[in-house]
Parts: structure tokens; C-alpha cells; sequence
């Protein structure tokens, strides 16, 4: 298949020796011993792959596969799959953005040392220490750029581009400052991920959304975008405030942009002081605030206050949007196929509704995390990552829906206004995957969401219904996991606790979840913790259902 011209056009942009990456974010944890039963062993490794869109599929699976799996090697290595063509001869465009992924590994020093100290400038700058850094040892951010529609050469298209960068990092060793250029071209993408077909514009509603980008490793970093149409006269297109973070706190981030954009349409040299002082601000803990000063001229200095939810655990998440766009009906099926580690794409055209379902959806399944690929907003150019065999969490705007639904084994769900149904495609079984009683209780229990007056209480109440499910599913595990007495790691005795279930559906369902890496992973650090109480939300749920049982024995 031909190359669009919207790959060609990225492909000049981006350095051919770029480093592979994987979209998969599994945590991969070596395990001291092994106990799987049978009929329950799963390979627990890690599946990155490269985006090709095949005409056909002649090869066999086994085939398929090692074509899909690369390795990333040491800094200085070549990576398994070489990153300028694909098997198939063709350049891949996904491969040559890789190193937007591992180079975020090298910045986030931020916490610890920086290859160079951001600019400070003048005498008051340089008596900064490095006490400004909170107590979790990061910044709130690492980059703050602006990025700009601009014309190609030929004026036949836009092209996005980096118009504005804080903090510029100078010192750098070559290598260093090509992975940074090709992590900030990468972050282009995703401001834009429409492509380049762009037009002048009078008018452009201003929208926020975010984006994740995932290590190879499996940490992640969050990307905080607002675009708008910048101040001017006459059609101009819109341009994007981008912050990357590696703190997940969407509206506290969202507050930050407004005061970027206010300060923007003074001046770009009135951004600096402001993201300069937030870098040296300590990031508050749950339910506490951090005062800003500023100074902006005509209106003086200023004070913004910053202040981080109280339940930290759900700081990045709004769930009226997820069901604003979906029944409470619809979101069990959503969750039900999320659980057990399958294929999802949500489509919508608007960036933030897509941007909020993903981190939503991720939030049901508190306290396991998904292991695997999740894309927010998938740029047109990465459209091929739909081709994966591994599970992910996929955002695609609408106009791209096409290439989308001649896949098969995934659950497409149409977001849209104006949807003529909500899945567009689906496995089929994802009414039958959650024990009936246990759904029922969770459709009972989101009935108090409707009385709920803030976004906060609206959140508490739709992650307990969840949580709680969790607890009457598998929170038990704490009784399995049997320690030495020497004090090693302990051994989850998988079959023993899946039997002590009485219910025959939950029990289905549980061998099932078993088999998932968000539960091997979880279980995996279960087994490295000490025996005794334990903090923490899922923990105390545990021990209050478990005392409402032992009270309703005793009545």
C-alpha cells in the first residue's frame, strides 16, 4: 500500500535513527517463583509492535507476531526491528517517533538530577536552590511548549511546530539533544493530531484535552493540551498550549493553561516568570493549596491558588462526561470488556470528550491499573496501532472511523451526539462477563450518582460502586497469599482462592480476571509486602465489608 502523503510529510521530520518503542505499558516484574495452575498459565511478557496496515495476511500468527515483537536495547544499541523500513519494505512512521517514549526516561532526572538546570535569569533566578522542589522529589512539570500551525515550504499544507519552549535545556550531549527534538516533535502529534489539512479560521471554540505517553518501561507521563485560536485579525489557525507532567491532575492542569493563555495574549515573555515560579512550587498534597505569585502589567501582582483534590486517586478524572455520552447500562459493557483486558476504541470528534472517557474508563478499574497500550487520541498519521493483537484503550476521532471497523475481537463505542448505535462492533459476550447479582448491585448503586452536586461527590460515588465489586470479587486475596517464616516474598495460592467463592458466576468471572497482567501485577506486589494491616482506600473497603458480613452473621 501506498504511503500517504501525511506519512511522508512526518517521516522528513523526524531523525531516521529514532529508537523503537512500545505503545504496551506492561510492568514487567520477574518473578521469584512460579505457582500457576493449569489451565491457567499466561505468558506475562512484553508485546511492543509496529504499526503496518497489510493488505493481506498470508503469514501465519506465529509469524505475525515475531514480526510485531521488538525489543529496546541499551542506550547506545540498535533496536531489534531496524527503525527506518518495516518488514514489508515500507518506512515506518511509528518506529521513527519512538524515541518520544524511552527519551522521557532520560528527563525525568527531573526529580532527581537534570542534565542542565533550566535558564534562570538574573540575580534573584540564580539564588534559586534546588529547595523549591517538592517533597516527591519532581517538578509539577518538564516541558511547557507552545505549538503552532505553520505553513509548509510549498504552502500547500500546515505543519505543526514548536513555537515556544519551557525550560530550554543547553549542555546537552548530541545524543541527548536529538532524543529531545524528537520527543518535542513527537509531542506535535498529539497537539494536532488531526494531520495537516488545516485551513485559516475565524472562529475556533478553545478546547482542553490530554494525552498520555508511555515508556517502555511502562511509566507514563501526561500530556495537558489547550488549543485555540490565537489573538489576531483576519482567518489564522488555531495553535495548542502543551504541558507535560508527570503528575495526573487534569483540573488542576486545566487551571494552569488558563493562566498560560491569559498571560499569552499579553505577551509570550509574560509566560516565562509564571511556569518559572510553578517549577519552584511545592506540589500540595491531597486537599491542600499552593499560592502563585505573579505579576502581570496593568493588573499587578497576582495570587493563583492551586489546589489538589482531596481524593487524589481520582484527581484526573471526571466521570458526568463517561456517562453523558453513555447509559449506566452501556458503561458496565464498557467495563466488562476493560476488565478483562480487551480490545476498546471510543470514537468521538471532539478531543476532549475522547481525552476524558479514556483516563474515566482507566479510573473503573482502581485498584488495578491497565498494563497495556492506551492512546487518548490516536494521531491520524498512528492510525495503523488499531492493527495491534494486544489489548489497548484507543481514542479516535470520528472521520477516521473507517479504518477502524475492519478490524474483528473489539469493541468500538460511538460516543457521538448524533450516534445511530453506541457499538458500532463488539466480541459479542460482554453482557454475560460480570456476575448478574454483582451488576445489578453496581446498577443500584449508581442510582445515587443522579443526586450527587458536585463533580468530586459525582466521582466518589461512581468509583465505590466499582470499588466495591472489587472488594466482593477478590478481596479475599490478602487470606492466599501464605509467607515464610523467613520472611521472603509470599505465594499467592491462586486455586485454593478462586474455590473458597461460593457463587458459581462469581467464581466464573474470577478465573477469568485471574488470567489478566493488571491482577499478575497486582498480585505480584501483594507477594513483596510484609504481612500485616494495610493503608490504603481498596484496603479499608475490604475490612469494612468484611465487618458488615461478621455483623450480619451475628443478627
Amino acid at each position: 500500500m501506498e504511503k500517504t502523503s501525511r506519512q511522508q510529510h512526518l517521516e522528513t521530520q523526524l531523525p531516521p535513527n529514532s529508537r523503537s518503542f512500545s505503545f504496551s505499558s506492561m510492568r514487567i516484574k520477574k518473578r521469584s517463583h512460579s505457582n500457576e495452575e493449569g489451565g491457567f498459565t499466561r505468558q506475562r511478557g512484553l508485546m511492543s509492535f509496529s504499526s503496518v496496515r497489510e493488505t493481506s495476511r498470508k503469514e501465519s500468527v506465529q509469524d505475525e507476531a515475531s514480526k510485531l515483537h521488538c525489543t529496546e536495547d541499551q542506550e547506545n544499541k540498535t533496536a531489534a526491528i531496524p527503525s527506518g523500513e518495516d518488514d514489508a519494505g515500507r518506512p515506518g512512521a511509528l518506529k521513527r517517533i519512538s524515541a518520544m517514549w524511552s527519551s522521557f526516561r532520560r528527563h525525568k532526572r527531573d526529580g532527581f538530577k537534570d542534565s542542565e538546570p533550566p535558564e534562570l535569569p538574573g540575580p534573584e533566578a540564580e539564588n534559586s536552590s534546588r529547595q523549591h522542589r517538592y517533597v516527591s522529589g519532581q517538578y509539577f512539570f518538564e516541558y511547557l511548549v507552545v505549538v503552532s500551525l505553520k505553513k509548509t515550504k510549498d504552502g500547500s499544507s500546515y505543519e505543526p511546530q514548536i513555537t515556544y519552549q519551557f525550560p530550554k535545556k543547553d549542555g546537552m550531549a548530541k545524543y541527548q539533544k536529538e532524543e529531545e527534538e524528537t520527543t518535542l516533535k513527537a509531542i506535535t502529534l498529539f497537539c494536532f493530531p488531526e494531520g495537516i489539512n488545516w485551513a485559516p479560521l475565524t472562529e475556533y471554540p478553545s478546547e482542553t484535552f490530554s494525552f498520555v505517553l508511555t515508556e517502555i518501561d511502562g511509566s507514563r507521563r501526561n500530556g495537558y493540551c489547550r488549543r485555540l485560536l490565537p489573538g489576531g485579525r483576519g482567518a489564522r489557525p488555531p495553535e495548542a498550549y502543551c504541558i507535560i507532567s508527570t503528575l495526573a491532575c487534569f483540573g488542576l492542569f486545566s487551571k494552569i493553561l488558563e493562566e498560560v493563555e491569559k498571560r499569552r495574549q499579553i505577551s509570550t515573555a509574560m509566560i516565562y516568570p509564571f511556569m518559572q515560579k510553578l517549577r519552584e512550587a511545592p506540589f500540595p498534597a491531597p486537599g491542600h493549596t499552593v499560592e502563585i505569585k505573579s505579576f502581570i502589567p496593568e493588573s499587578g501582582t497576582e495570587i493563583i491558588s492551586l489546589t489538589r483534590p482531596l481524593d487524589s486517586w481520582l484527581e484526573h478524572v471526571n466521570f458526568a462526561t463517561l456517562f453523558d455520552c453513555l447509559t449506566d447500562e452501556e458503561v458496565l459493557l464498557v467495563f466488562a470488556a476493560a476488565v478483562l483486558e480487551r480490545r476498546i476504541v471510543f470514537i468521538a470528534e471532539e478531543l476532549g470528550t475522547l481525552s476524558q472517557i479514556i483516563h474515566a474508563v482507566a479510573a473503573l478499574l482502581y485498584p488495578f491499573t491497565w498494563q497495556h497500550t492506551m492512546i487518548s487520541i490516536v494521531p491520524e498519521i498512528l492510525i495503523d496501532v488499531v492493527m495491534a493483537p494486544t489489548p489497548y484503550l484507543l481514542g479516535v476521532q470520528k472521520h477516521l472511523l473507517d479504518l477502524v471497523t475492519d478490524q474483528t475481537d473489539l469493541l468500538v463505542v460511538d460516543l457521538s451526539d448524533n450516534k445511530k448505535e453506541t457499538f458500532i462492533a463488539s466480541v459479542g459476550d460482554e453482557s454475560s462477563i460480570l456476575p448478574p447479582k454483582l451488576k445489578s448491585e453496581i446498577l443500584e448503586a449508581l442510582g445515587a450518582r443522579r443526586k450527587a452536586s458536585t463533580v468530586e461527590e459525582l466521582n466518589r460515588v461512581v468509583s465505590e460502586a466499582f470499588l466495591l465489586f472489587f472488594v466482593k470479587t477478590v478481596g479475599h486475596f490478602r487470606s492466599y497469599v501464605k509467607h515464610s517464616r523467613g520472611g521472603g516474598p509470599g505465594v499467592f495460592e491462586k486455586r485454593s482462592f478462586y474455590k473458597a467463592i461460593d457463587s458459581k458466576t462469581t467464581r466464573h468471572f474470577v478465573k477469568l480476571f485471574l488470567q489478566t497482567q493488571m491482577f499478575d501485577l497486582f498480585i505480584q506486589e501483594v507477594e513483596q509486602q510484609q504481612p500485616g494491616p494495610q493503608q490504603g482506600i481498596f484496603n479499608k473497603k475490604i475490612l469494612e465489608y468484611q465487618e458488615k458480613k461478621e455483623k450480619a452473621k451475628k443478627h
